[in-house]
């Protein structure tokens, strides 16, 4: 029998995921993380990006969020988005126009133009484009 970790994935809007996982892949501050089963406590700021639920038997389901928090305590990890979607539902199109925006924004610099606000933009549409990547590259396409 597979060792497994209560996982739940919740933003401000909805509760996304509640269920038995083997590993939950997140992107932190300092890089990728791994938890599963047996994990020592943990909190950490996570950056915007994929979240990787692997179920039992290998099944995985793939969430984008725009940052949050990962805390894990002993059978539990549960992931506090600002904002969080199933990566299926994320579009490509809007992402990449979010990028084409942002990076003319931050080539124009006209008069009240804000570089942090810009630079997130293009931090969150880059992240959703790589969770769609990722969901390509599972699925063989």
């Amino acid at each position: 029998m597979t060792m497994t970790i209560h996982c739940d994935i919740v933003s401000a809007e909805e509760e996304l995921f509640s269920g038995l996982a083997e590993m939950v892949v997140a992107s932190g501050e300092m890089g990728n993380l791994g938890v599963g089963y047996g994990h020592s406590p943990l909190l950490t700021r996570l950056i915007p990006g994929p979240i990787r639920v692997v179920k039992n038997g290998g099944e995985e389901e793939v969430y984008y969020i725009s940052g949050g928090y990962l805390e894990v305590q002993p059978g539990v990890v549960s992931v506090l988005a600002d904002t969080a979607i199933r990566a299926h539902d994320v579009d490509e199109a809007a992402a990449n126009e979010a990028i084409k925006q942002a990076q003319e924004a931050i080539a124009d610099q006209a008069g009240d133009f804000d570089y942090s606000q810009a630079a997130t933009r293009l931090a969150e549409a880059t992240a959703q484009l790589r969770t769609i990547e990722q969901i390509k590259r599972k699925m063989g396409k």
